[in-house]
């Protein structure tokens, strides 16, 4: 017999019970290229940062831009973005 008393004990599906959980979980480790940042080119305009859908362009403390690769999945959205063509995509070793 089961321990369930009724059908609000079963355990639901893809659920966020925890809100904020996304960032526990390094997502970038299925990537095949990966984005690289020119320093020389790079003006800081923010452009890859506004269109990275992972959050995964961070801001330093010196203002220069880098990639959290625990997070970036390798979409090259960056890359196709940057005006200036500071971001090259490479493949991943």
């Amino acid at each position: 017999m089961s321990n369930l008393q009724g059908w609000k004990d079963i355990n639901h599906a893809c659920m966020v019970f925890h809100p904020g959980n996304a960032s526990e979980y390094h997502t970038g480790d299925w990537r095949s290229m990966r984005p690289v940042i020119d320093r020389e080119k790079c003006i800081k305009c923010r452009i890859c940062w506004a269109f990275c859908p992972d959050a995964a362009v961070r801001i330093g403390e010196n203002g220069e831009y880098h990639i959290d690769y625990d997070y970036c999945k390798g979409c090259g959205i960056c890359a196709y973005e940057c005006p200036r063509e500071a971001i090259e995509m490479i493949e991943e070793c």
